[in-house]
């Protein structure tokens, strides 16, 4: 079959690797893609919500299957534009507008998640008009406070603040200052939950659901989980501390509940669900959800899925996800991602990279990247993630940062700790 992966970034490279080697695929394609895909697949110069010229192309080259990597156009309503007569007939790995909400609103996510009992921390929403009542429940609650642009901010609208005066000041500059622009129009404050953070993913069909392997990313650009938030510096996979007790009580305490609140509120989910979780004494607690698969945690993931993507995929046309057998490598992934000096505030663009070709043993996710004058160049924040296996999490940190360290750009930057709390 004929496949279009929707994005840029190196969750999208990763999806053409895995999904490169199946004996399914006719022809990959990737929409706009980087210079990592254009070496497996062919990139497509097409806007990812330009959902016009994407039907188009689907059209014109008998795309059979849509794997929609970001979350813009999923809360743009995608898969619901393929709905129409013409389009019918694809695939569109992704769930529907109203699915998609639950990463499109912070809000809606905790009333989904209230209304099917999903463990999550106590919340409340407001906006500009009532700012003084936000202001008065940060007084109701123990340091330190936890504001969450209501809509996407790509991945940086959540503030942990340790002192109420601060909080006050930064719910004023999301809501009346405009922080995160339109994002923050509302914002969520809700309770501080004190425990260590896991990802799990769960891929559906929209009735039946296989659980992905597990992963650990880490989001601050400094060491030791300091300084701004970013888009993940880096992942490991599996969580080692989730044991089987752990993830028994995950499956039964949030991910029977959240697909069966997909069925009972009847929203169409064929996709990705991303749970971001809080061990809580050993009790998970749902952070967030995203609505597709999440970046760097991609890059641990899919490598360790030894079994045919493409082939589980193909099966959510039919809802036929039980009939599949989901195999998983025992060993760990590790990804570790070099950024641009000054990632994630002002960075430049456009500096050659040098020494892919030394890269031994590890694989090269490319996420901005781009080829300029038979160049491959830096195009991004988050340039490249470079992924290890290994027999256990340090085995493979040791590979990747000795391959990380074969490679440079200019001003290149990484995290020398990925792990260093597990």
């Amino acid at each position: 079959m004929n496949v279009l992966i929707l994005g840029s970034g190196g969750r999208e490279h990763a999806f053409a690797h895995s999904i490169i080697k199946s004996s399914l695929l006719s022809k990959l394609f990737v929409a706009p893609g980087n210079a990592g895909t254009d070496q497996i697949a062919t990139n497509v110069n097409l806007g990812i919500t330009d959902f016009a010229a994407i039907k188009t192309f689907v059209l014109e080259n008998d795309i059979e299957m849509l794997i929609v990597g970001p979350e813009a156009p999923l809360v743009d309503g995608i898969y619901d534009f393929f709905q129409s007569d013409d389009l019918k007939h694809v695939n569109v790995i992704g769930p529907s507008k109203e699915g998609a909400v639950l990463e499109g609103s912070k809000e809606f996510a905790k009333e989904f998640m209230q209304r099917n009992n999903v463990p999550t921390a106590a919340y409340k929403s407001f906006t500009k008009e009532t700012l003084k009542e936000g202001m008065a429940f940060i007084d109701t609650l123990k340091p330190p406070f936890v504001l969450k642009a209501d809509g996407l901010a790509g991945g940086k609208g959540v503030l942990i603040i340790p002192d109420a005066k601060e909080a006050k000041e930064s719910l004023e500059e999301m809501l009346v200052g405009g922080k995160f622009g339109a994002a923050s129009n509302k914002v969520v404050i809700e309770e501080f939950l004190s425990g260590i953070e896991m990802s799990v993913f769960v891929m559906t069909d929209g009735n039946s659901y296989k659980v992905m392997p597990t992963a650990k990313d880490y989001k601050r650009i400094g060491e030791g989980d300091t300084g701004l938030n970013t888009g993940g510096m880096g992942a490991v996979s599996p969580v080692p501390f989730a044991d089987d007790l752990l993830m028994q009580k995950i499956e039964d305490r949030v991910i029977k509940p959240t697909i069966e609140g997909f069925k009972k509120e009847n929203i169409v989910y064929k996709g990705f669900v991303f749970i971001g979780l809080m061990i809580v004494d050993g009790e998970p607690e749902v952070i967030e959800y995203n609505v597709r698969m999440g970046d760097p945690e991609t890059e641990v993931v899919l490598p360790r899925i030894s079994s045919d993507l493409l082939s589980h995929l193909h099966a959510f046309a039919k809802a036929e996800l039980h009939k599949e057998h989901l195999n998983i490598d025992s060993r760990y992934a590790t990804t570790v991602m070099c950024v641009a000096g000054g990632y994630p505030e002002a960075y430049e663009k456009g500096m050659e990279i040098i020494g892919l070709e030394n890269v031994v043993d590890s694989i090269v996710f490319h996420a901005g990247t781009a080829i300029k004058e038979g160049k491959i160049v830096t195009n991004g924040g988050r340039v490249m993630a470079v992924t290890s296996y290994g027999t256990d999490f340090k085995q493979a940190l040791k590979k990747s940062y000795q391959n990380v360290e074969k490679l440079q750009f200019d001003k290149m930057y990484y995290r020398t700790d990925i792990g260093f709390d597990l």
